[in-house]
């Protein structure tokens, strides 16, 4: 049962971190903002602070609305969710088929207000790394990878030493990692195609596996 739990528990990091990962990139090549991770942003505004010029006010903007959109999506997790512990009776479905929704909206939007575009975005994001950041001791980040990486090492480490770190700790990350990556490569590869439907697709994902979800542990609990 232990090993199932586990299984569940890798393959959802993968798609939330896959769909984060897709979303992201898409903004990244066409904005040039981040709405999933957003230290880098925050940081190359703060060092052109005292040289800002237009192109860098638009970034501060974008930067800002992401912020800011990343807390409020965060503070609605916390408020729909009620706990960061992974619990998988939470209602996870629905909040994601919300999340793709809004998506959705924000792909309508996109031409004709970005700025907003990309606070939904965030918003999402910020939702979605929320909705379950801890599970038997290891920090669950699905939206960006540092944490994973801190965890990772940690874990390696303690390992090497001679510890007793189950490897379930060291894999997580390793698969999440990867999702992330063929997340931003299909991404990628679509922006050169010329297909700029990456936020139509996102939503449409994130309702699929709300949906899924929701049936199939609706199909469990009979």
């Amino acid at each position: 049962m232990k090993d199932i739990t586990q299984n569940k528990i890798v393959l959802g990091g993968c798609i939330l971190a896959f769909g984060a990962s897709f979303l992201n990139t898409g903004f990244l090549l066409s904005a040039g903002t981040s709405v999933s991770h957003l230290t880098g942003d925050i940081a190359r505004i703060g060092s052109g602070l005292s040289l800002l010029n237009q192109s860098e006010n638009a970034l501060l903007i974008k930067v800002t609305l992401a912020t800011c959109g990343f807390i409020a999506g965060a503070t609605i997790s916390g408020f729909l969710i009620h706990h960061p512990t992974l619990e998988l009776s939470r209602p996870y479905g629905r909040t994601l088929s919300a999340m793709g929704i809004f998506l959705i909206v924000a792909h309508f939007i996109y031409t004709g207000y970005p700025l907003l575009s990309i606070l939904i975005a965030s918003a999402v994001c910020g939702t979605q790394n929320a909705l379950a950041n801890r599970y038997r001791g290891i920090v669950l980040r699905t939206t960006h990878l540092t944490g994973l990486f801190t965890d990772f090492g940690i874990h390696l480490g303690m390992k090497l030493r001679g510890h007793d770190i189950e490897t379930w700790k060291i894999v997580i990350p390793i698969w999440i990692t990867l999702a992330f990556l063929l997340g931003a490569i299909l991404s990628s590869y679509l922006f050169l195609l010329g297909i700029s439907d990456w936020i139509l697709l996102s939503g449409v994902g994130y309702i699929a596996v709300g949906i899924i979800w929701s049936i199939y542990k609706r199909a469990g609990n009979e």
